[in-house]
């Protein structure tokens, strides 16, 4: 049963879309296990670049069927509009599979999300305001609108008005907005029942009889380890699990079925958002990682907050994930530095703390401690083997290595498809 779960190790924004795509050709179903159009994957083929936000990565491989699966919040207007995009650019979406238990983020959704972020002002979370945290809350307040409901319209016409019974009295009495009508949000939704149910079915017997078969499935997270909502950096997280005990309920397998998992780390850190970032850099050095790594977030658009890499949290996402392998992504950004700082403890209240503090407290305060090692300046983009790099950047990926608790399995050298040294096969 070759099932393997893909992640971020970092705070998302590692190149999991470039990962996934590798190995897409060698994969029969690529799955999205949580999350919405909140997470943006970036894939190079060739010349063309695609921006993907909902869809699996998986989509731009020939002969791959990818699978939303039942964790995921779908906004209906974004999938439909992303694969007419796709289509326009000859890619074939027929095989697309959507499970009919995943959530659907409604009008109400995207409007609470955002009037709530205004309201807390200095406090924000710094969401995405595509209504991904309150879909979420209505799953778990049990008033959520799935898939399937868009095919019984007496059940959505219910559920609806169910929902917006409270949000109306919230969104009028609190946030001083206009009642928003339950009979126009089911027409809206009504009106895209029929284009997406040709892909809707049930998603977990599909894939446990794919694995029964010996089947290839790859498990592609969005975000990261650190925007997990039980094992992030709370409350700046996401509203889900990135972490790959979440491809089991995002995806309806069994934990014994997985064999393997592949985190993502970048050769420094990004973040996107609010929230602790203990190497985040404010000087010349963030500006050049933003800037020679292309840092801005493929669904917000927002510049990413950079910093050195951070072996902490890369052993943290080894232990809370139980990671088999890493692949290195961006190696090729650090081209240029004469020495590159590297994260290997924190420094809390004068103490040197070499695992990640439990505390939110503590975390906030910590206080990078580096360990500096040479760079290289020679060009390694069209390095296709270990050996081809220069020998200071061999000895960053061993030490890197050494620090995180997980062999490096492959390194992104370039953004492209072909400029990934692969060491050892994931499959």
């Amino acid at each position: 049963m070759p099932a393997l779960v893909l992640l971020g190790a970092q705070w998302g924004d590692e190149g999991k879309g470039k990962a996934t795509d590798l190995l897409g050709g060698s994969v029969d179903y690529v799955v999205r296990y949580q999350g919405g159009n909140n997470a943006g994957h970036t894939v190079v083929v060739g010349d063309q670049k695609y921006a993907l936000h909902l869809l699996p990565s998986g989509i731009l491989s020939p002969g791959c069927t990818p699978v939303i699966g039942n964790g995921v919040v779908v906004d209906p207007s974004v999938l439909l509009s992303e694969l007419s995009g796709l289509n326009e650019r000859g890619v074939d979406t027929s095989k697309l599979l959507i499970s009919g238990n995943a959530h659907i983020i409604t009008p109400y959704n995207v409007t609470v999300d955002k009037v709530t972020e205004r309201f807390l002002g200095k406090r924000k979370i710094g969401t995405t305001g595509r209504g991904i945290g309150p879909t979420y809350a209505d799953k778990i307040n049990r008033v959520g609108i799935r898939v399937q409901d868009l095919y019984d319209e007496s059940i959505l016409q219910q559920k609806v008005e169910a929902a917006l019974d409270v949000k109306n009295q919230l969104l009028t009495k609190l946030y001083n907005r206009r009642v928003i009508s339950a009979d126009q949000v089911v027409e809206e939704l009504l009106g895209y029942a029929e284009q997406i149910k040709p892909y809707v079915t049930d998603t977990v017997l599909v894939l446990n009889q794919a694995l029964e078969e010996n089947k290839v499935v790859l498990f592609e997270g969005g975000q990261g380890t650190l925007l997990d909502i039980d094992h992030g950096t709370y409350p700046f997280v996401t509203s889900s699990n990135p972490t790959a005990g979440g491809a089991c309920t995002g995806a309806g397998v069994g934990p014994t079925k997985i064999s393997r998992v592949i985190g993502i780390l970048k050769a420094y850190t990004t973040r996107v958002g609010a929230g602790p970032f203990p190497t985040e850099l404010f000087d010349e050095d963030g500006e050049a990682l933003r800037r020679i790594g292309g840092e801005r977030g493929v669904t917000t658009g927002r510049d990413r907050r950079c910093g050195w890499f951070d072996a902490v949290i890369a052993r943290y996402a080894t232990r809370v994930n139980g990671l088999t392998d890493f692949f290195l992504t961006k190696l090729d950004v650090l081209t240029g530095w004469e020495q590159i700082p590297v994260c290997v403890a924190y420094e809390i209240d004068g103490k040197r703390v070499e695992e990640l503090p439990y505390s939110q407290t503590d975390f906030h305060h910590a206080k990078p401690v580096y360990e500096t090692l040479p760079g290289w300046s020679e060009d390694i983009t069209k390095a296709k083997s270990f050996s081809d790099l220069p020998k200071n950047a061999q000895n960053y990926v061993k030490a890197l290595e050494e620090m995180s608790g997980a062999p490096i399995s492959a390194i992104g050298v370039g953004p492209g498809r072909d400029e990934t040294i692969e060491i050892n096969s994931f499959l």
